[in-house]
């Protein structure tokens, strides 16, 4: 037998799906109710139903979305906490963003669930298979976890169970959001049920992978660690492939265990790097013919409304000056010496510590631009005096 079969997942495949719901639309009115029916004989749905059912009709009509929906899409990120609920009419037109829910708690780290005790979230493709009415979390959805993937890749013995969207804000290992949202969710997945969706897909990523903060956070976990980089690719990918077409991608199971999404989009880069247009000199520095410096005077030079209106100056040369930085720094201290000359005007600058040809000489040339100072005074008389300033730059 060939190594590497593609073993199609049938919770996952998104051909199946539209398969399996293409005849949606043609259930009776009264297998339509049939699973709302049993729902309302639990004290919790039924209160579910009354608090949330009308503001749902509400949204769906204010989206031209058909009440209850005909396919529903769930997918949750792990980092970012959150779980989106997408809904549309048809096979054929793209989902459209129904709701945002915080995942307001979270254990464990990013990457799959692989045994019992260990408090990960799973990642990866799986779908509603329970409804709880009466759960210890007030309402739940059960989701397939172990799928086909995780019981090739996962503790063979105690690959661990039991995961469920819920509420209560508290986990050990499952996806909650606040009760009055679960319940919201609870009636929106139950309605849908009723009219025969049977097959509600939930995906759970580790990231956001439009998020710059996100990715560059699994990037480093992913640098130094192939297993995590190979089980999270195609997770990207499949990411990727809902965001350009607003369909569910046809998800594949190789018999290592590895996902492989079908007409993956090729991988690019997600940000490009910034690249500063650094500003340049344009101005030539100004060299005066200095013969006697005063190293010890009376009073020293004082910048045009004193020290704080100094202090006040240097923070705002240091922000100007962030533009001049090369790409790769985002902050330095550059040190400059210059002559209060005797006339009070700052000349002779010289870069003691900076950086680069570019960063130096525009520095230059913005200290240049500083008013004159009252000149030191020795004998009674102004006397020039050299200065050395430290300049913070950039983003500290």
């Amino acid at each position: 037998m060939m190594k590497n079969i593609f073993w199609i997942i049938l919770v996952i495949l998104g051909s199946l799906q539209i398969q399996a719901q293409t005849s949606v639309s043609s259930f009776s009115n009264a297998a339509t109710s049939s699973f709302v029916t049993y729902q309302m004989g639990f004290q919790r749905p039924r209160e579910s139903f009354a608090r949330k059912e009308a503001n749902l009709k509400a949204l769906f009509e204010v989206k031209n979305l058909k009440w209850p929906a005909r396919y529903m899409y769930i997918r949750s990120f792990k980092y970012d906490s959150q779980l989106e609920v997408w809904v549309k009419n048809t096979v054929t037109e793209p989902y459209k963003l129904l709701k945002i829910y915080k995942v307001c708690a979270l254990v464990g780290t990013l990457g799959p669930k692989r045994f019992e005790g260990d408090y990960q979230v799973p990642e990866g493709f799986y779908h509603i298979n329970e409804f709880n009415p009466n759960s210890a979390y007030y309402l739940s959805l059960g989701l397939n976890y172990p799928n086909a993937s995780d019981r090739v890749l996962s503790d063979p013995v105690k690959p661990g169970g039991d995961i469920y969207i819920h509420g209560g804000c508290a986990t050990v290992g499952c996806i909650p959001i606040k009760d009055d949202q679960i319940d919201e969710l609870y009636v929106l997945t139950a309605s849908s049920k009723s009219v025969g969706l049977d097959f509600i897909p939930v995906h759970i990523f580790p990231i956001k992978y439009d998020v710059k903060k996100s990715y560059d956070y699994l990037g480093k976990l992913t640098k130094d660690n192939k297993q995590l980089k190979d089980f999270s690719d195609p997770l990207e990918d499949a990411y990727d492939y809902f965001e350009k077409y607003k369909q569910i991608p046809i998800v594949m199971i190789k018999d290592d265990g590895q996902y492989v999404v079908n007409n993956a989009l090729p991988k690019v880069p997600k940000f490009q790097p910034l690249i500063r247009h650094r500003p340049k000199a344009t101005t030539k520095p100004i060299v005066r013919n200095i013969e006697l410096e005063t190293a010890a005077v009376a009073k020293w030079p004082e910048f045009p409304g004193g020290t704080e209106a100094y202090t006040t100056y240097l923070k705002q040369l240091g922000k100007d000056m962030t533009p001049s930085l090369p790409d790769s720094v985002t902050h330095t201290y550059a040190q400059v010496e210059f002559i209060v000359d005797k006339d009070g005007a700052p000349v002779n600058f010289k870069i003691i510590r900076g950086l680069d040809k570019e960063f130096n000489d525009m520095l230059i040339e913005k200290m240049e631009q500083m008013p004159k100072w009252a000149p030191a005074i020795y004998r009674e008389k102004p006397v020039a005096k050299k200065m050395v300033q430290t300049v913070t730059v950039g983003i500290n």
